[in-house]
């Protein structure tokens, strides 16, 4: 499939989270074989371009192309603006945030709230794709509701308005994450547009993968929550899908290699205060379903200092790695 100048066979990608997918993770996804990754959802608001959180979302220094910023808002002239102004700082993509479903973000009438308005979302999509020469992607949901899964007729306006690929979650905006994914929408959707488009919703290991590719046809998947403390995934799915095969998964050494690389890396971005609070999250996650995790969460959590964060992880896993090993001689 080809997004621009950029060209990609049967793509795993991570998708943009809000308070996850900063640089350290997409530089650490990509690493893993993520093919790209797509950043944190950035407000159309440019007056609040030069607030923190702003400029760390914008910041792709040493990131490797593709460079994808999102977007977000209502308003298509400030849409406009806010994708001219990430084209001129290095974004190759720009990609636009119609999938959203929290209530801060739809009650301004953005994210999955545009579905709900065809004419918006159509207005929206021709103004910023006219006014960038970068290629501008989609993200959306299947609708607004299940009673109104308009995602087939939204992504008929993304195509004429010139969106070169759509990646659809396959929940509606009233879903929020709950339920199942259903992939039907998904796959009328790719029945129907000649663009490429990506499938996200519950794929959470290599056998759901091969089966969402399976039931959606679409040209490549999107993996959000299941990246989630296991950036590995992509090299397992895309492993998978090539032979059949399982890999198998990191021992608790190799964890802990990739944990304190992604410490380092949040500490770097956000500083001390910041970075130590940002990782609690992210150890959280790496953590689940070992033995003494809640225990472990529990002392984390209070730590104030990056080298004891640093420090209580290496000696976790160890243990993590010491224990596994007895059980390996036990059986």
């Amino acid at each position: 499939m080809h997004v621009g100048r950029f060209e990609f066979d049967s793509p795993v990608v991570l998708a943009p989270m809000a308070g996850v997918t900063d640089r350290p993770f997409r530089v650490l996804c990509k690493s893993l074989g993520a093919d790209f990754a797509v950043s944190e959802m950035v407000t159309s608001n440019t007056a609040l371009f030069a607030s923190r959180k702003s400029q760390t979302r914008m910041n792709h220094e040493g990131e490797v192309s593709p460079k994808i910023i999102q977007i977000a808002g209502g308003d298509a002239q400030m849409m406009v603006q806010a994708a001219q102004i990430n084209e001129s700082l290095g974004a190759d993509i720009i990609d636009i945030n119609m999938g959203c479903p929290a209530k801060k973000v739809c009650n301004k009438l953005a994210g999955s709230a545009l579905l709900s308005d065809e004419a918006l979302v159509a207005e929206i999509l021709t103004a910023v794709v006219a006014s960038v020469e970068l290629p501008v992607t989609l993200k959306i949901r299947t609708g607004p509701a299940p009673d109104c899964r308009n995602g087939v007729a939204i992504a008929k306006i993304a195509e004429q308005c010139g969106v070169a690929m759509l990646s659809v979650h396959g929940r509606t905006r009233a879903d929020k994450f709950l339920g199942e994914a259903e992939y039907q929408t998904i796959a009328s959707i790719v029945d129907t547009v000649d663009i490429p488009v990506l499938a996200n919703g519950d794929i959470n290991t290599p056998e759901q993968a091969c089966k969402v590719l399976d039931l959606t046809g679409a040209a490549g998947l999107m993996i959000g929550r299941a990246a989630q403390g296991n950036p590995w995934i992509f090299q397992q799915i895309k492993h998978y899908l090539q032979t059949g095969k399982k890999i198998p998964p990191p021992t608790a050494a190799e964890k802990a290699d990739v944990l304190k690389w992604h410490l380092q890396n949040l500490y770097e971005l956000y500083g001390e205060y910041s970075g130590v609070r940002i990782a609690r999250k992210h150890i959280a996650w790496y953590c689940k379903g070992k033995k003494h995790a809640a225990e472990f969460r529990s002392n984390v959590y209070k730590l104030e200092s990056t080298d004891e964060q640093l420090e209580q992880v290496d000696a976790f896993f160890r243990e993590s790695q010491v224990e596994n090993q007895q059980d390996v001689a036990v059986a």
